[in-house]
């Protein structure tokens, strides 16, 4: 596994290249001083930051049918009880994990299955924390399917967040924890859960994707 994610190929080179330009222009016209060290921070840790957005760590990843894993990296923000879901059409339990800039941005399969549905809605870019940010930001939906029942989960962009991206489509047959997208610089995923499924999570909790368990099928 690439020690940097492959949507950083463009973005990182970019941002090196950009900073090292700067930091000619930097040397050649100002003297030496608080200035230009200031400047030499910014760069350092401007780069720093891109590069630890972009990063794709090797972990242990969590294979368990009877498990529902966490999506993405990220801090728990939301569970509570959904009456009749939109697309369900019943009673369903939905968790959401906001992704800081500073969190690992890989979306991975929260349970092995078929991809039964995805839709792509356009919208706002509400800062990911906010309520309304589930309902009214650009998001994905989609749908995955098992002998244990069906989930869903919402890829959804925040206000930093202008890129959903995902290599999956529907009918695709798929392992948990796989890879199946990413959303650059801060977002959100909603997973919307069966109602009897048991929560293993708790609110303001760290959670990593493909590692932490999120909930259990009863």
């Amino acid at each position: 596994m690439s020690m940097f994610h492959p949507e950083g190929r463009r973005i990182i080179p970019v941002t090196l290249l950009l900073s090292s330009g700067i930091w000619c222009l930097t040397f050649l016209f100002i003297p030496w001083g608080l200035v230009q060290g200031f400047i030499a921070i910014v760069l350092l840790v401007f780069n720093g930051l891109i590069l630890n957005f972009f990063r794709n760590p090797k972990r242990a990843w969590l294979q368990n049918d009877n498990l529902v894993v966490c999506p993405c990296d990220g801090k728990v923000v939301v569970i509570e009880k959904v009456m009749k879901d939109p697309y369900f059409k019943e009673d369903r339990i939905q968790i959401s994990i906001f992704m800081s800039p500073l969190n690992v941005h890989v979306n991975r399969m929260p349970i092995s299955g078929t991809i039964t549905h995805m839709k792509y809605f356009p919208g706002k870019y509400l800062v990911a924390w906010n309520p309304k940010s589930s309902t009214e930001n650009e998001q994905t939906f989609w749908v995955v399917e098992n002998e244990k029942g069906s989930i869903g989960f919402k890829q959804i962009a925040g206000a930093l967040a202008r890129r959903i991206c995902w290599y999956v489509k529907e009918g695709d047959n798929l392992k948990q924890s796989q890879e199946f997208g990413f959303i650059r610089f801060g977002s959100r995923m909603d997973i919307i859960l069966p109602v009897n499924a048991k929560v293993l999570v708790q609110l303001e909790q760290k959670v990593q994707g493909g590692v932490t368990p999120l909930a259990s099928f009863s």
